[in-house]
């Protein structure tokens, strides 16, 4: 009799995302149980969490070894801004039956994407559990970034003899692009700048990266529509990249319709540039610190209507907002060692006001051991300070740009997750702050908690208009301000809220890392080589 084991791996693909993953897999130290000479065929399977879902797929089977190195790759949507669980699952096989339960269980590994990426190397060593009483070996997993996810296309269009829209003058043209997907349905990818008043218009280049092209507004004029793919666009400006204009209902309506004008391809470029994978993968740490508001605002930390309150039920929204940032970030932070700071409290022993005091009680050492330990920190922090205020800002900002300025060569990128739940006191001074935090490697996440107006936290965002101060503008936005109560449902639902929070908060993280790095002409190190060849001792 023979023993025939394979090991396999599963996963459950989530929304496209803006990277792809390739993910493969090697196993070590595998036992043979049996007596005898028998053959092992091993197979791996990668598994996405939440459970219930369907598996992704499987490796290849590898006859005769215990440290199986499997050649199959799964590809994955990486998102930044989302816990990504995975489960990998190894099984002995007699049989060619796809039914699991009829195989052996060798033991399995829970991971998430981001522990992938964010190791050395994006190279992750796991043991295999599973199995009680039993060593079942272990797992390396590898994560690469497909090469199409660094192209940027840079094209430039013209048009000619477009239809006259506007009764007084000519057109006011702009083009919108749309990505055909897989459904059939159209996604808005790019939009161009207007240029008035005229039928020949001539826009001006614009870079888009590759994997955005593989709303429509009713108040807006018509002109005409055409069809194109990337691999036509590649060719160039030539005969094959001039395309007529089409509008449909005036083709229906009128026998004798060619066009509405044409639209060439002027120039198209495509050069790879270097993505937030490159300089994670290249070493780069994510340094995460948290500041909590510890104003009177807040209400009685013994009354349950205070956001402060600790029922022994449920978590209360500063807690919750902790977790959905910190869970998600701590896996690009090698010694998950997080500095935690409070602000707007009187602390021991004398009773001064504090805005930037260590939660942990140790002003020379505020980092705690991971985001349970933050959460540890702030629970005795509550028993031990009393609130008070005012909202000030700029110093737990200052003190994370202190750090942050000390180490400018993109080894390291900070990250400050402020939560509040009033109205900011030291509006001027929190905006020089960040102006000179701009040039830094630093971002700023903050989270308003409670039924307070924002509008100030609004202004500090920056998305629309850029922040300034005395008359110096920030040299890049940096902060991202979202309501935790836009997020907010009780009961079985509040998981999914919470994952909503993180994918706000830190969906223009890595585009601020890179924008860092592009400004400062750093480019990411090289990767150190990483080889599953070897089995783990």
């Amino acid at each position: 009799m023979a023993n025939w084991p394979i090991r396999f791996l599963e996963c459950w693909a989530g929304d496209q995302s803006a990277s792809q993953i390739l993910a493969n897999d090697y196993v070590g130290g595998l036992t043979n149980e049996h007596v005898g000479v028998f053959t092992n065929w091993p197979v791996s399977v990668l598994g996405c969490q939440p459970v219930g879902q369907s598996p992704f797929g499987r490796t290849e089977v590898i006859d005769n070894s215990l440290n199986p190195d499997f050649l199959h790759k799964f590809v994955l949507d990486y998102c930044f801004e989302e816990r990504q669980n995975l489960r990998f699952d190894l099984y002995d096989v007699d049989s060619k039956s796809p039914d699991l339960s009829k195989h052996d269980f060798l033991g399995q590994a829970f991971c998430t994407l981001g522990e992938i990426v964010g190791s050395a190397g994006s190279r992750l060593e796991k043991p295999l559990t599973g199995v009680p009483g039993k060593k079942c070996g272990t797992i390396i997993l590898l994560a690469e970034e497909l090469g199409n996810c660094r192209d940027v296309a840079t094209l430039q269009f013209s048009a000619n003899k477009l239809d006259k829209k506007d009764f007084f003058g000519k057109s006011d043209p702009f083009m919108v692009f749309y990505r055909s997907n897989e459904d059939g349905t159209f996604t808005i990818c790019h939009k161009t700048e207007v240029v008035r008043n005229t039928l020949n218009p001539v826009w001006a280049a614009f870079a888009i990266p590759v994997r955005a092209l593989w709303d429509w507004d009713p108040l807006h004029d018509f002109i005409g529509e055409f069809t194109t793919s990337y691999r036509e666009l590649a060719r160039g400006q030539s005969h094959f990249n001039v395309y007529e204009v089409v509008n449909p209902r005036k083709k229906m309506k009128k026998k004798k319709y060619l066009n509405s004008g044409t639209v060439t391809l002027l120039s198209f470029a495509v050069e790879a540039e270097h993505t937030f994978l490159d300089y994670i993968r290249g070493g780069t740490q994510l340094n995460f610190t948290v500041a909590i508001d510890f104003t009177a605002s807040n209400g009685n930390p013994s009354q349950p209507t205070s956001l402060h309150y600790l029922s022994p039920f449920q978590l209360n929204a500063y807690s919750l907002a902790l977790r959905a940032v910190g869970d998600i970030i701590q896996d690009y932070d090698s010694d998950k060692m997080f500095p935690a700071l409070g602000f707007g409290a009187k602390v021991p022993p004398d009773g001064h006001v504090s805005h930037e005091f260590p939660l942990n009680g140790d002003a020379s050492n505020p980092a705690c051991r991971g985001i349970a330990g933050v959460l540890e920190a702030y629970q005795c922090s509550l028993r031990r300070v009393q609130l008070y205020g005012p909202t000030n800002f700029a110093p737990v900002v200052n003190h994370v740009a202190r750090s942050a300025a000390t180490v400018l060569d993109g080894s390291q990128y900070f990250v400050l997750l402020i939560i509040t739940d009033g109205v900011i006191s030291d509006m001027a001074q929190t905006k020089e702050a960040i102006v000179n935090a701009a040039k830094l490697p630093m971002s700023i996440i903050i989270v308003g908690v409670g039924q307070a107006e924002f509008d100030a936290m609004v202004e500090l965002d920056g998305d629309d208009i850029r922040i300034s101060s005395r008359g110096k503008v920030a040299e890049r936005d940096i902060v991202q301000f979202v309501p935790f109560r836009d997020y907010m449902s009780g009961g079985p639902g509040a998981g999914l809220s919470m994952a909503g929070l993180a994918r706000e908060v830190l969906a223009e993280i890595p585009d601020q890392l890179l924008s860092y790095m592009k400004a400062r002409g750093i480019k990411p190190p090289p990767i150190p080589p990483t080889s599953p060849e070897t089995p783990p001792p």
